[in-house]
């Protein structure tokens, strides 16, 4: 598949432009994680696809919901996403900030809004109108990234929403937010701020595994060996050492205030297993066995299923409900099993040609608006395939992230589709009127 080739512009219609390729990748990905879905929800008792009261039938409702989300996106003037960007973001938040008060609880997180036929998730939402106001703010003509208060503005946009989903809690839907940060690296943003996010995040897991104290220990010892043997060569000024260091201080104290008042049990069993935070074997081995059951189960189905898979349908640990969430968080764990390491293999080179596709797509856009939300596009999914990828092999900690397009669930899916297929209307039409 040659992923350079260009798909020609010159139809008409809101289909005559779309990137064909690209719907066909997200078709067949759509397509396999309904294949699944069905095999792992399946009974003695299932009498047909299009039996709603199932998992498989619901998700092909929400397959049909999702396909006439895209219609309308098809539909739509291209410069309609971009002129009403920050209404749909403004609308986002309300509604995140209405879950605090009408929000329905399910798996320990209040991120839900009961409508009856359907429970609605508005951080997926959100996900989308964070991209789209993202690129407008960043591509509006006066908009310089290296501006000081234009980097506030844009670090204000992503972590809004991040802000209000992690008290909900629901930490794995905040942190997908900070993929967004690439586009803005994309963009360029000053490259030492990747630095500040990648020390945060060695700030945060270090604090949990040996405390403030050492980690302050730790910060005033590094300190002192580079003013000892490289204060000539580097000439940094004492005091932003010391604002580092206290500010460093402040966060490590910080992290364990979430982890101890914001986190659940649940949350932090998982992190206490992730990184043997727990030090009693009895504990570790209990939570093993609860928290950690997910994981060990889902590496044994994927095991199991060798190298051609044990057949469709006949996957011995999907049929015996031996994963939980087997049909949505741990999803790839049944395609190990029943397919094996080339059904495995053959999702993996799919989802890396469609991003792959993806990022040529983005590249060949003639408006800024376009290139910046394709790569947030890009970045949300990308950061949720790895995401789910390593918690279903072991490497990350459950945070309950869905694998996109695969996954069960109405609102995942049906703002996926539209968050892609908004980025191909965009650039159905990059020829016209300059976009």
């Amino acid at each position: 598949m040659n992923l350079s080739r260009s798909t020609s512009v010159s139809g008409k219609g809101p289909f005559g432009r779309i990137d064909w390729i690209t719907v066909i990748l997200y078709a067949l990905l759509v397509f396999i994680g309904w294949i699944n879905i069905y095999s792992t929800s399946l009974t003695d008792t299932s009498l047909s696809i299009f039996d709603f009261s199932t998992l498989y039938g619901k998700q092909l409702f929400f397959i049909g919901l999702a396909f006439l989300g895209i219609i309308f996106v098809l539909f739509v003037e291209s410069s309609f996403f971009e002129r009403f960007a920050s209404i749909f973001y403004v609308v986002s938040i309300v509604l995140l900030l209405g879950l605090f008060v009408f929000g329905k609880k399910i798996a320990g997180a209040t991120s839900w809004y009961d409508l009856g036929f359907f429970n609605f998730q508005p951080s997926e939402l959100a996900k989308v109108t964070t991209a789209l106001a993202l690129a407008k703010f960043l591509s509006d003509i006066q908009t310089d990234i290296r501006n000081g208060r234009h980097q506030l503005y844009a670090l204000t946009i992503i972590l809004l929403p991040a802000i209000l989903i992690l008290p909900q809690p629901d930490p794995g839907s905040s942190l997908i937010y900070f993929s967004l940060f690439f586009v803005l690296f994309r963009e360029g943003f000053p490259l030492y701020y990747l630095g500040i996010l990648l020390v945060t995040v060695i700030l945060f897991a270090t604090t949990l595994m040996y405390g403030t104290v050492w980690v302050v220990i730790g910060l005033v010892i590094l300190a002192l060996l580079v003013y000892t043997f490289k204060r000539a060569s580097l000439k940094i000024p004492v005091l932003p050492v010391i604002g580092a260091i206290v500010v460093s201080t402040l966060f490590s104290l910080s992290v364990n205030f979430v982890f101890e008042h914001v986190f659940e049990q649940r949350h932090r069993d998982r992190f206490a297993l992730w990184l043997s935070l727990e030090k009693d074997e009895k504990k570790l081995e209990e939570i093993r066995k609860t928290i950690g059951y997910n994981t060990y189960q889902s590496e044994k189905a994927i095991e199991s299923g060798g190298f051609f898979g044990k057949g469709f349908l006949e996957g011995t640990r999907t049929k015996g409900d031996f994963v939980p969430e087997q049909h949505s968080d741990y999803i790839f764990s049944s395609v190990g099993e029943e397919w094996g390491f080339l059904g495995t293999a053959t999702v993996i080179i799919l989802f890396s040609v469609f991003f792959l596709r993806l990022i040529f797509i983005a590249e060949r856009q003639k408006s800024d608006f376009s290139r910046m939300y394709g790569y947030g596009v890009i970045s949300l999914l990308v950061f949720h395939y790895f995401i789910n990828i390593g918690m279903v092999i072991g490497l990350l900690p459950t945070i309950g992230v869905p694998l996109p397009f695969f996954s069960y669930g109405g609102s995942g899916l049906i703002f996926f589709s539209m968050l892609l297929f908004i980025f191909l209307k965009l650039d159905s039409n990059r020829l016209k009127d300059g976009i």
